[in-house]
């Protein structure tokens, strides 16, 4: 009896070890469940969201979908604390088994399959739960994870013959997700430290460590106490390994949890407009006017130029990997390394706040208090705003959302008129208010837009770039997107084509009005802001230092707005509806401060116009340089006529209309630059450039009819040229930085900007620029 019971034993056993070893055979054959091939396996399917990088070696962002904010991270670039924490907490024989632990395994068996015991310790290795995260879905049920478990136990074998312990450490680390859109341990070190994972503490490491037995239960966040107790475990597993003394382990787990929260959020940090442009021009689609609406063609046309002349334009689209697909920035842990230098973008934007948002801004809101067109200008009726407010209510989402419903405009406009519960921006933070939507739009309303650009005109590098005042509320791009009108800081484009031309910065004519005749026989009188000087003999460089208009008048008289439009656009700024009028000469036309700085380049090199350059190489998530860029160079204008031009916008600063940037900010440096201010004070300007750097500064409200409605406040010099004397401040004052107030213009010593002086152009011999051919704006839109 007893030798069948044996012999019935044995059987039983050997049908065991048979069904188990049919069992691992089926799962390697594929014969069971998902197993992956070994091109899968030596190359995991990791979706890394790509790194955006300054010129200075700092992270701006990362670009990735919501929840796969994952960015890659090299075994070396770990900090050791964090590894002998992982080691010591999930897998103490990680250095000695090939892929499973046969004690681990056989105490979980025992403890939780036999005993039933709740906290028995897993029998998981790192491999093993790599595997599990790599290859198996989220069980519904025991029986479920209970299925997954030997099909992991065969990949974990497997991934060890594939790689080094040292890569199943790295695969593991970059895979976890730590909560938060905190994926992988780059991520996961700045959302809870703000540090690199090198830079992580023994108590900050083993705080992550124990994250990964269950992120959502040990969040630190949330629960900050059993966050606590599960880090002290790890502490406790460290020093039982060996890795820390038992002194260490009890002075550390007395430490209380230390965070510095950076939320995964691709609208914080800095150069947030830039890296919103970056990610637009990166991945724009090759255009087809069929895509593009009729209002759309201005931009149908610039992406076309775009598209067959910057190889960043559309970059994603125009070039793939190794298998035959498009690059993707989401997914690709691609670095892209820019131009933008995170100083002085800190600087600018620095900037930008001090005067835009706590001088200018208050300013605004007390030279509009109590006017019933506020905050529009007092030119306009009441009829005139409600008219602009309405379109304003059409343009929102609220009301498409409204319209979409079914609802009547009687009734969107009555619940666009009823009070309501809301929050609202203001620079001091968020405020709980009352006020009805239709409130709400004209309140937004009240504050003063911005865009900023700051380039090398040598190379093109973009160093500083902002949007706007917040990007969180305020998203339109104002440097690189929306046009305004230009203003004065059109006329360095006149006065070249007449150094274009013969003449000289020391050409004199008399300061009074002009009156110029039209293609269509009318008269054109512009006015002018002052009567300094008036029916004196002024020389030209006199004329663009004070900004006056008898003077560009008087010029465009001389010369031809066709040939002005001519050497505008070959200047840069692309805008089509460029209308070639006398008014032209005193900024008649929009164009954005992207264009208006790329333009200026031209001043400092020599007549040689350099296109921005965003980006200068990117790389794959291998490391391999996959794509270098640098900038195009466009002869604008002679050497000669660069020169004279420096001449004379030096004297802008000097003696001229900008001369606040010596007088209020101390600034010392060779420069030159023009200040701009349209119709009404619609739009403050200043351009600014020395030796090593071209910077613009617009500064306006939403509307065209939003504004100062007095010159002393709303001229360029006021609104404008500030945020240019803060900024430049900053940078000259870091010596880390290679720019110097002793730099000078690279100007021959001998030259004579008053060399072949002209003091006349005969009026039956209009001057045309020799420059260069114009674009054809016409052939896209045939």
């Amino acid at each position: 009896m007893v030798k069948k019971i044996l012999i019935a034993l044995w059987v039983l056993v050997a049908i065991g070890v048979l069904g188990v070893t049919f069992l691992f055979v089926a799962i390697a054959n594929g014969w069971i469940g998902y197993l992956p091939d070994m091109s899968e396996l030596e190359n995991p399917n990791y979706k890394f969201a790509s790194q955006v990088i300054s010129d200075d070696g700092k992270e701006l962002g990362t670009w990735s979908y919501s929840k796969e904010n994952r960015v890659f991270v090299d075994y070396d670039e770990i900090s050791p604390h964090l590894i002998k924490a992982l080691i010591a907490t999930e897998d103490v024989r990680f250095r000695n088994h090939s892929g499973i632990d046969g004690k681990s395994l056989l105490r979980a068996i025992i403890k939780s399959g036999i005993l039933m015991q709740e906290n028995a310790g897993g029998g998981s290795t790192i491999t093993q739960q790599l595997a599990k995260l790599l290859y198996s879905e989220v069980s519904g049920n025991k029986l479920e994870r209970l299925y997954q478990k030997p099909i992991e136990w065969v990949i974990a074998v497997q991934l060890e013959r594939q790689y080094t312990k040292e890569e199943i450490i790295t695969l593991y680390l970059n895979k976890y997700d730590f909560g938060y859109n905190a994926v992988g341990i780059k991520s996961a070190a700045h959302v809870y430290f703000g540090k690199l994972p090198s830079e992580l503490s023994i108590e900050e490491s083993a705080m992550l460590v124990g994250m990964c037995k269950n992120s959502s239960l040990y969040n630190p966040r949330r629960r900050p106490e059993r966050t606590k107790q599960r880090r002290n475990v790890v502490l406790m597993q460290m020093e039982k390994a060996g890795y820390i003394t038992e002194a260490e382990k009890d002075s550390l787990a007395k430490l209380d949890l230390v965070l510095d929260y950076h939320p995964a959020d691709h609208k914080a940090g800095i150069a947030t407009y830039f890296r919103e442009y970056l990610r637009l021009y990166m991945t724009a689609a090759k255009p087809e006017k069929k895509n593009y609406r009729g209002w759309q063609m201005q931009k149908f046309y610039e992406d076309s130029l775009n598209w067959e002349q910057d190889p960043l334009f559309g970059w994603c689209n125009k070039n793939t990997k190794a298998n035959g697909e498009n690059y993707n920035i989401y997914t690709d842990g691609l670095k892209i390394y820019t131009t933008i230098d995170s100083r002085m973008q800190t600087y600018l934007e620095e900037a930008v706040h001090e005067h835009v948002a706590e001088y200018m801004q208050p300013r605004f809101f007390k030279a509009k208090k109590g006017k019933k067109t506020a905050p529009f200008t007092n030119k306009l009726s009441e009829a005139e705003v409600e008219k602009i407010m309405v379109r304003a209510m059409k343009q929102s989402d609220r009301y498409r959302t409204m319209k979409n419903s079914g609802y009547s405009e009687a009734g969107i406009r009555k619940a666009f008129d009823t009070p309501m519960e809301m929050e609202i921006f203001t620079y001091d933070g968020v405020k709980d208010t009352v006020m009805t939507p239709m409130d709400s739009i004209r309140y937004y309303k009240y504050f003063l837009r911005t865009g900023v650009m700051s380039m090398d005109p040598h190379t093109g590098a973009i160093k500083a770039y902002v949007g706007g005042t917040n990007y969180y509320q305020f998203k339109y791009d104002m440097a690189g997107v929306g046009r305004r009108q230009v203003g004065s800081t059109i006329k360095p484009y006149l006065y070249s084509l007449a150094m274009e031309n013969g003449f000289t910065p020391c050409d004199e004519t008399r300061n009074v009005e002009q009156t110029i005749v039209t293609e269509d026989g009318k008269l054109w009188s512009p006015r002018n802001s002052s009567r300094n000087r008036y029916g004196e003999i002024v020389t030209l460089r006199w004329g663009l230092a004070t900004s006056n208009n008898w003077i560009s008048a008087y010029l465009m008289s001389k010369l031809n707005p066709y040939s002005l439009k001519k050497l505008i656009h070959q200047f840069g700024l692309l805008n089509k509806e460029i209308e070639p009028t006398p008014s032209l000469c005193l900024g008649a036309c929009d164009a954005s401060v992207a264009e208006m700085v790329t333009a200026y380049t031209a001043f400092v090199g020599k007549g040689i116009r350099t296109s921005p350059l965003m980006v200068t190489r990117i790389e794959d998530n291998a490391g391999n340089v996959v794509a270098t860029f640098s900038a195009r160079k466009t002869e604008v204008i002679s050497e000669e006529s660069s020169y004279k031009m420096i001449e004379m916008l030096r004297a802008v600063i000097n003696e001229g209309t900008g001369g606040r940037v010596r007088r209020v900010y101390g600034i010392t440096a060779d420069m030159g630059g023009k200040t701009g201010t349209t119709q009404n004070n619609s739009d403050g300007w200043f351009m600014g450039f020395t030796p090593s750097l071209v910077t613009g500064c617009w500064v306006g409200g939403e509307d065209r009819d939003i504004h100062f409605d007095n010159m002393s406040d709303g001229q360029g010099a006021s609104m404008a040229l500030p945020i240019w004397g803060l900024y430049m401040k900053k940078v000259f004052a870091d010596k880390s930085l290679p720019y110097s107030q002793e730099e000078k213009f690279d100007v021959p010593k001998d030259f004579d900007p008053c060399g072949s002086k002209l003091l006349d152009k005969p009026d039956d011999e209009p001057a045309d620029s020799n420059s260069g051919e114009e674009e054809s704006f016409d052939d896209f839109f045939q």
